[in-house]
């Protein structure tokens, strides 16, 4: 029976592999796997032996139909993973799930790791409620942007950093929200699996005194909770009251209605007549 298998493969210890997710690529017709090299390398291990077919973030888009479309015309029993983690979660495979579902093939998961959840569980924050968000911005006013959005969004965020832009970003974190606090996994379910804890600026020393820094992987945790911020200015309500008028004429208004419609928006009678003197005059 055509079927596509979303199967989830371990982050880091092989023993984290799950026996249905091991039986599913057993029987497997066929693997797509996000990197072919990894995944042969799992298979070594476990000896499955299906034939394996490369999708990944940039030959996914034009290969996620042609590959539904094998699976459905041979009938085959096909697995989808990733290098590490569960499939479609910051990694590739939403495509090829898209176009089988499209055509009504059966699309089953099989849980199992995620890097993510694995840093919420150990995080000590209270996650009943927290968004996902991968790899934020690289550019520095961007990553502090984004920050300060996720912060008047959620209470706990999760990201993922790669080993050459952890210090900056909680450098970022430090400048931004630091009042926030922090759970940063390093390798997690590896043999030197580290996690450490505090305020940003605490993580930040930790951090920049580690001399293998730059090795690993980061899953990151921000707790958000007690995390205050400026309330953002409403640009609009410092316009003069020529452009609000000028605004409202853009919208279909003549002068007069413009100046009735701020008028009862609460704009200050004297200066909406001024400034529609003001404007007269320059029209004429």
């Amino acid at each position: 029976m055509a079927v596509l298998y979303v199967v989830a493969t371990p982050v880091g210890n092989l023993q984290d592999l799950s026996p249905r997710a091991a039986d599913t690529l057993r029987t497997a017709d066929l693997i797509i796997a996000e990197d072919t090299r990894v995944t042969m390398k799992l298979c070594r291990v476990f000896g499955f032996h299906a034939p394996l077919v490369s999708c990944h973030r940039h030959n996914e888009e034009s290969k996620a139909a042609e590959l539904a479309g094998r699976i459905l015309g041979e009938d085959l029993a096909a697995a989808l993973v990733t290098d590490a983690g569960t499939p479609c979660i910051s990694d590739p495979g939403c495509e090829v799930v898209r176009e089988c579902v499209a055509l009504q093939i059966p699309v089953i998961p099989i849980p199992g790791c995620c890097a993510g959840i694995a840093a919420v569980s150990v995080s000590g924050f209270d996650a009943r409620e927290f968004a996902f968000y991968g790899f934020l911005p690289r550019e520095k006013k961007d990553l502090k942007e984004r920050l300060k959005e996720i912060a008047r969004g959620v209470k706990v965020a999760v990201l993922h950093e790669s080993p050459f832009r952890i210090i900056d970003l909680t450098e970022a974190v430090a400048e931004t929200l630091p009042e926030a606090r922090m759970a940063v996994c390093c390798d997690l379910t590896k043999l030197h699996e580290k996690t450490l804890y505090g305020t940003p600026q605490s993580v930040l020393a930790e951090l920049k005194a580690n001399e293998k820094t730059e090795k690993g992987e980061y899953c990151v945790v921000i707790d958000l909770h007690g995390v205050s911020l400026p309330e953002e200015k409403d640009t609009a309500a410092e316009w003069p009251a020529e452009a609000k008028l000028i605004e409202e004429m853009k919208q279909g208004a003549n002068l007069r209605e413009a100046q009735e419609i701020l008028i009862a928006r609460g704009e200050k009678k004297n200066a909406v007549k001024q400034a529609a003197l003001t404007l007269k005059k320059l029209f004429e």
